[in-house]
């Protein structure tokens, strides 16, 4: 089943579609090292480079030059979610559709429509953050105030019958909880619209964890150990890699944060800002407002700061969730970019002094071990890994997806889906029509 991606990233999403069945015909990605990747993971695709909102017409012509006016199954995309996410600071203005638009990333959506309309796939797949679903920018046609989802959805109106959910990943046998919107676009005049209208099922998988009948969610715990992966550290360089796995390394911390995340208990998911002992005399209880502790005045086992006069102060930030160990007992904290800075969501390791190798980011985003990085490391560094590893779909919910869309594609029922009213579609849609 032929298949054309946009906004592939580094193509693992896609991996995941691939698996189902599916074949890559055409990947196209902004940043020349992630659709590297991607090339070396779907080496019989089209590769086109560049923003998309000028390049759209070389993939409908790079598809159209191979299959002539043949129409592929499946059109993916995961345009970039930054302008819709909830950790912005304009957090609380999604109405605002001034707001929305400052970012002009938020309607990068529209492309996918436009080889939509020229190609006319069977299905079109959309994932971004929930807030894709109703964050308010102006409709570029009609100067009005509608989520860019929305907007998308209208233009393919006339062909496609929409379908839309929000999950969190870790109902699929993910190790980690992330929340993501889908859009499912079936065209209308095919057998698998047929099939859905049918039977009442939307075109997405059924959770597979989590149910009072299926098996618990994999936790951080489970997944790490599976994961097989040595144990590093980062208090010197000497113990932070693995001369093995040229992924498996992490930064090394020669100042107060290693003496700070060590001070955490292991495997008790708690954060250093509960640390309340001094680490330089016998001082204990030492009131959560303090950043020095009131005997030697040192500065505590807390995230802090130095002031430019020479006394310290407690850093600003989340703290329920930063500089916090993820508990092993769940699933992890979503894998984001910022997966190597230990002030970002849960990014500590349950029982050892240090954040996640990109290597274990990438087995919690089910990333499958034959997936290839090529040089990446070497090129571009843990940070432009971390950052591919971070934005990606994970392959284990796009085969479970491309399983039902494959499905659908021959004309078969599938049990194994969510129903329309379940309320994952039902909220999902509703938000999309607000």
């Amino acid at each position: 089943m032929r298949a054309v991606s946009l906004f592939s990233n580094c193509g693992a999403g896609d991996v995941g579609f691939a698996a189902a069945g599916f074949r890559f015909c055409v990947v196209s990605e902004l940043v020349e090292k992630r659709l590297e990747v991607a090339r070396l993971n779907h080496p019989g695709a089209v590769a086109v480079a560049g923003d998309l909102r000028s390049t759209w017409p070389v993939v409908v012509d790079s598809f159209r030059d191979a299959h002539g006016s043949e129409a592929p199954v499946l059109l993916s995309g995961c345009p970039p979610c930054q302008g819709m996410s909830s950790a912005r600071g304009d957090r609380g203005k999604e109405n605002d559709p001034d707001a929305g638009s400052r970012d002009d990333r938020n309607l990068l959506v529209l492309p996918i429509a436009e080889v939509a309309q020229e190609l006319r796939p069977t299905f079109v797949v959309v994932e971004n953050v929930p807030a894709f679903l109703r964050r308010k920018v102006w409709d570029p046609s009609s100067a009005t105030p509608r989520s860019a989802a929305k907007i998308f959805c209208d233009r393919l109106e006339s062909d496609y019958c929409v379908y839309a959910t929000v999950v969190d990943l870790c109902e699929f046998g993910i190790p980690q909880h992330r929340s993501r919107a889908f859009l499912t676009l079936v065209r209308k005049d095919t057998e698998a619209l047929d099939v859905l209208s049918r039977t009442g099922r939307a075109p997405f998988p059924a959770p597979t964890h989590g149910g009072p009948d299926s098996p618990d969610f994999v936790t951080i715990d489970d997944a790490l150990r599976e994961s097989g992966l040595p144990a590093l550290d980062a208090g010197a360089a000497e113990t932070a890699s693995s001369n093995d796995h040229p992924m498996h390394r992490v930064p090394v911390w020669l100042d107060r944060r290693y003496e700070m995340v060590s001070a955490i208990p292991p495997g008790s998911g708690a954060s250093a800002w509960e640390t309340d002992h001094c680490g330089r005399c016998d001082e204990t209880s030492i009131d959560c407002a303090e950043a020095v502790c009131p005997t030697c005045h040192s500065p505590t086992l807390r995230p802090t700061v130095r002031n430019p006069d020479g006394s310290w102060r407690l850093i600003k930030g989340f703290r329920s969730s930063s500089y916090r160990r993820m508990d092993p007992a769940r699933p992890a904290a979503t894998i984001t970019t910022a997966s190597g800075h230990i002030g970002s969501d849960r990014t500590l390791h349950p029982w050892e002094n240090r954040v996640l190798s990109p290597a274990e980011c990438a087995w919690l985003q089910t990333f499958p071990t034959t997936f290839l990085w090529g040089d990446s490391m070497d090129k571009w560094g843990p940070t432009g890994v971390r950052q591919m590893i971070g934005e990606a779909v994970p392959p284990r919910f796009t085969m479970l997806h491309g399983e039902v869309l494959a499905a659908l594609a021959d004309g078969q029922e599938v049990s194994a889906t969510l129903s329309q009213q379940d309320e994952r579609c039902s909220k999902a849609l509703a938000k999309l029509d607000e």
